[in-house]
C-alpha cells in the first residue's frame, strides 16, 4: 500500500510539473470584417464629399473655403482687424445651431444656449473644436461637416442619428485668454 501511495505521489509531481501549452485559436480571421467596413467608410466618405460639392455648386455666391481638417466653411461675419483666435486652455463664449445637409434644424441657438469652452481641455466633436480655432472673437461662420468631423458612427445618442453629416452656424462672443504664469 505505501508503494502504491508513493508511485501514486511521483506521477502527480510528474504530471504537475508539465508546462501549460498555449490555447490555439478556434477559428483563424482574415480580416474580412475590416476590410468591409474601410470600404464601407470610404463610400460613406465620397458620398458626403459629393453632397458637399452640391451645396457648394448650388450657392455660387458663397465664398467657401476648405479647410486642412476635413470640412468646408463660409464667413457670415468676418473680423478683419488684427485680433486673437483660440489658444490651448482659453475660453471661448460662442452660440451655434446644428443643421442636417438638407437644411432641417436639429438644435437652434435657443435649444443649445451660450456655450463657454476651455479650449482643448474639453469634450466637443472635433470638426467644431476645429472650426473654433479658425474663428476671431464677432465672427459667424457657416461649417459643414462630414460625419467623421462631427458625431460619426454613433450619433449625439439624442437628436443626431449614425453617420449625419452637420451644418453649423458658429458665432464667436468672446475670448479670454488663459492666464499665463
Amino acid at each position: 500500500m505505501k508503494k502504491l501511495i508513493i508511485i501514486l505521489i511521483v506521477m502527480f509531481v510528474f504530471v504537475g510539473c508539465k508546462n501549460p501549452e498555449a490555447r490555439r485559436p478556434v477559428s483563424v480571421k482574415t480580416g474580412s470584417f475590416t476590410n468591409q467596413s474601410v470600404q464601407r467608410n470610404k463610400k460613406l466618405n465620397s458620398e458626403q464629399q459629393e453632397r458637399i460639392q452640391q451645396i457648394i455648386k448650388n450657392n455660387p455666391d458663397t465664398n467657401y473655403i476648405a479647410s486642412q481638417n476635413g470640412f468646408w466653411y463660409y464667413y457670415n461675419i468676418k473680423v478683419e482687424k488684427d485680433s486673437i483666435t483660440p489658444n490651448f486652455g482659453d475660453i471661448v463664449n460662442f452660440n451655434y445651431d446644428v443643421k442636417d445637409f438638407n437644411d432641417n434644424t436639429i438644435y437652434t441657438k435657443e435649444e443649445l444656449k451660450t456655450q463657454n469652452y476651455a479650449m482643448d481641455q474639453e469634450e466637443i466633436f472635433t470638426g467644431l473644436r476645429e472650426g473654433l480655432k479658425l474663428m476671431k472673437a464677432g465672427e459667424t461662420i457657416t461649417f459643414l461637416f462630414p460625419s467623421d468631423k462631427a458625431y460619426g458612427h454613433y450619433g449625439d445618442e439624442n437628436k443626431i442619428g449614425a453617420n449625419i453629416p452637420l451644418i453649423c452656424k458658429v458665432t464667436i462672443n468672446t475670448i479670454t485668454q488663459k492666464e499665463t504664469n
